[in-house]
């Protein structure tokens, strides 16, 4: 359930705006579309960082709210074996969604840590 006292991370301020900039900057061409296409995907790479804040607030975690996490976590680390596929059987590059995709799969790494252990030792993720 969501409890607001605890969710004290200010995504507009840390998140959006940066986002935002970097979407700009690094933006294949300058039309409309694909400027919200670079921003979102700057978006998506740190979307998880005001959960991950939470959790690590919180020090324990639930086990459905941690499988969640972790499942969107492999989510990603998938695309990143179908980007090297396509890599080397198509020519495909998208760099703007490999740097996102790579900064999201590394914000989970901490968090991979500590979930392996914990359904290793079938504990709580603390």
């Amino acid at each position: 359930t969501y409890e607001r006292t605890n969710d004290s991370f200010q995504y507009e301020l840390y998140l959006l705006g940066p986002c935002a900039l970097l979407g700009l900057i690094f933006t294949e061409e300058y039309a409309l579309p694909e400027i919200l296409w670079s921003i979102s995907i700057w978006l998506e790479a740190v979307a998880i960082v005001p959960q991950m804040v939470l959790m690590q607030t919180r020090r324990e975690v639930e086990n459905l709210t941690s499988d969640f996490v972790g499942c969107m976590g492999a989510y990603r680390a998938f695309y990143i074996l179908n980007w090297v596929y396509r890599y080397f059987s198509e020519d495909y590059v998208n760099y703007i969604g490999w740097i996102g995709g790579l900064i999201q799969t590394g914000l989970y790494c901490d968090f991979f840590y500590y979930y392996a252990k914990s359904k290793w030792y079938g504990n709580k993720l603390v």
